[in-house]
């Protein structure tokens, strides 16, 4: 397919319902209203078509720029390339999933994770905890920094109160993570959890909560999830 065929087919996919959900949690600028289960019934058309993948990307439009994500190749994206997508996450939907999950499955995915965690804006700061915490759940233990890891829970545990409001919700996500799919460190992830108690973030006029990590933690460790790594980042 190409780029013009891909586009005219999202605007004729979207409804304004959907739409108005995207706007209400924060989406800015061109967006159609697409479903993502709909999107990923395109993925099989577009399929991994680089080029038209990063085209997706720079059209600015939110349902061109998460289908993109879902089409793109991250073994072959370049550096440059998920920095420039990063500065252009401008909601919380394309930095914690679209460029996350890409960036997680890249060779970069450290690199940039650890550079994004500590950067002043709020959505490439939850970019970079999204980024790491999926790289932990794709990636097995014995290939992880542990030592970095429990660094970062250190960091959590002092921080993560008074952090940007995104942010606060991504930290708290990455906790979940360790506790649930990192073996070694999930007992500290469980003690830190409790320690921080309940993350307030500011989902604004939207049904969405902010899960409590330690019933979180121990829900999927008593349905056998604990260790358990994922199959793909990009959802």
């Amino acid at each position: 397919m190409k780029l013009e065929e891909v586009m005219t087919k999202l605007e004729e996919m979207g409804n304004e319902q959907t739409r108005s959900t995207w706007i209400r949690h924060g989406a800015q600028g061109s967006v159609y209203g697409v479903r993502i289960g709909d999107m990923k019934k395109l993925v099989k058309h577009v399929k991994k078509n680089q080029e038209l993948a990063l085209s997706l990307y720079e059209t600015g439009n939110f349902d061109a720029m998460y289908l993109a994500g879902l089409t793109v190749d991250p073994k072959k994206i370049e550096k440059e390339t998920l920095q420039e997508w990063v500065k252009k996450a401008n909601w919380y939907m394309l930095a914690e999933y679209t460029v996350a999950g890409v960036a997680a499955e890249s060779e970069y995915a450290l690199e940039l994770a650890r550079e994004w965690i500590n950067a002043k804006d709020e959505m490439v700061a939850t970019c970079g905890w999204s980024t790491y915490a999926n790289y932990m759940t794709i990636t097995p233990d014995d290939k992880l920094d542990l030592k970095e890891i429990h660094k970062l829970l250190q960091q959590v545990e002092e921080t993560i109160h008074t952090q940007q409001n995104r942010v606060r919700y991504t930290i708290n996500s990455f906790v979940m993570a360790v506790g649930i799919c990192t073996t070694p460190l999930s007992e500290e992830a469980r003690r830190v959890a409790e320690h921080v108690g309940k993350v307030h973030v500011d989902v604004g006029n939207t049904a969405c909560k902010v899960p409590y990590a330690p019933d979180y933690i121990e829900k999927a460790i008593a349905r056998g999830k604990l260790g358990q790594k994922k199959k793909t980042a990009i959802c």
